[in-house]
């Protein structure tokens, strides 16, 4: 079943990606560990050709293994709780040579195969890819300044500064999930869910507005750095001035209690997609701009910027109710735990995909990230992290009823 030319394109810009995010990363940054409660960077050198190498060649097409260790030691991630540690050490990694020479012979045979295997498959390892290329952006932004290749990064454009405010959002239908085309397991099935009519800020959080939380006692955000009376923000390549007007990164349980202490709460998953996809009257958008595709349209997701750029960048894409950003510049958390839908099912061949998260400790995020591929900016697709977690890019907005 000979797969299109476009489909390769697609794997080969994946594969770019994460090829040119790795070579940021020092030599001596591959065995340190940026995350605690992550692997070293050296697993995820390994582990793209490793998934790719098993879903295609071992348990779709039941070839034999040429390296069963490395199969093994970089078939996965982990997922620990947040504050715990791992107890290895570098020497106990495989050279990064070793990883190379396994990455090269992986991608070879995944290349040999690419016709015999089905394009659900083949979708699964590019968006594999792309969603570790947003992981292993996050390492190197936590990865020292000192330890990376340090790019020169273009001025932050000049946008007016928020005037933050709750816009109304009337009662509607929403659909959660989808019922054909590609997607991941949890996106499935649709369904409908009546929202009630509530209100959501414009813009996600900023910077500024956090402030005046941590002011009071509120938890300091994982990127904030405080040099005397100066509050600086790390940024991708360099440590800078705290940008006002940036939306801020916290975990969901300090946006819970930002919005606690501003007399709201988070969105709902089904409030989210109100916002974003719904319209006054007719049916719900693919994207919160409209239907066009996420090409040519102003957003920061799919590596436009290392970095965040102020809420009121790019008002075209805002959603037809006039809220700004829910797509791009940070992933937004919502209230609802991360649970299957009606009627869900495993990918066989990826059981624990989703399935191993299915708790009460892990939460929806929506939207997107600077690192985001578009691939991934559908409606239906859905993020998670723990409620703990700081080391994402993830921002948020309050609702209040009304």
């Amino acid at each position: 079943m000979p797969n299109s030319v476009e489909i390769r394109k697609e794997l080969s810009a994946a594969r770019a990606c994460t090829d040119r995010i790795v070579s940021l990363f020092k030599p001596e940054t591959l065995y340190e560990r940026p995350i605690p409660e992550r692997h070293r960077v050296i697993f995820y050198v390994g582990h793209l050709e490793a998934f790719d190498w098993n879903q295609i060649c071992r348990w779709t097409l039941g070839r034999a293994s040429f390296h069963p260790t490395f199969d093994a030691l970089f078939e996965a991630g982990i997922d620990p709780e947040v504050g715990s540690a791992r107890d290895d050490t570098p020497e106990e990694w495989p050279s990064i040579e070793a990883v190379q020479r396994y990455n090269v012979k992986a991608r070879e045979a995944v290349d040999r195969a690419l016709d015999e295997v089905p394009e659900t498959i083949l979708r699964m390892a590019i968006e594999h890819r792309w969603m570790h290329a947003e992981t292993t952006a996050y390492l190197l932004h936590h990865a020292s300044h000192s330890g990376k290749v340090s790019l020169s990064v273009p001025p932050c454009p000049e946008c007016p500064a928020p005037r933050h405010t709750l816009i109304d959002i009337p009662d509607g239908v929403v659909t959660l999930g989808r019922e054909d085309g590609f997607g991941w397991d949890n996106e499935f099935g649709a369904h409908h869910v009546d929202v009630p009519a509530f209100a959501i800020s414009k813009y996600k959080v900023t910077n500024e507005q956090y402030l005046h939380f941590v002011n009071e006692g509120g938890p300091v955000p994982p990127f904030w750095v405080r040099r005397g009376d100066r509050w600086y923000l790390r940024a991708m390549f360099e440590d800078i001035v705290l940008p006002p007007h940036w939306p801020v990164y916290v975990s969901l349980k300090d946006a819970r209690a930002y919005a606690q202490w501003a007399g709201c709460s988070l969105p709902t998953e089904a409030q989210f997609h109100r916002a974003a996809y719904g319209v006054p009257a007719g049916e719900e958008r693919a994207y919160p701009w409209g239907n066009q595709g996420p090409n040519g349209v102003h957003g920061n997701f799919h590596f436009r910027s290392w970095d965040p750029v102020p809420v009121t960048a790019n008002p075209q894409s805002d959603s037809a109710f006039g809220v700004s950003q829910l797509v791009g510049n940070g992933w937004e958390w919502t209230s609802t735990p991360f649970h299957p839908f009606e009627g869900f099912q495993s990918y066989p061949t990826y059981p624990g995909y989703s399935a191993r998260f299915f708790d009460d400790d892990h939460f929806i995020v929506k939207g997107a990230a600077p690192a985001t591929a578009a691939c991934l900016l559908r409606r239906s697709f859905r993020n998670w992290f723990r409620q703990g977690y700081p080391h994402a890019h993830a921002g948020f907005r309050c609702v209040r009823p009304v």
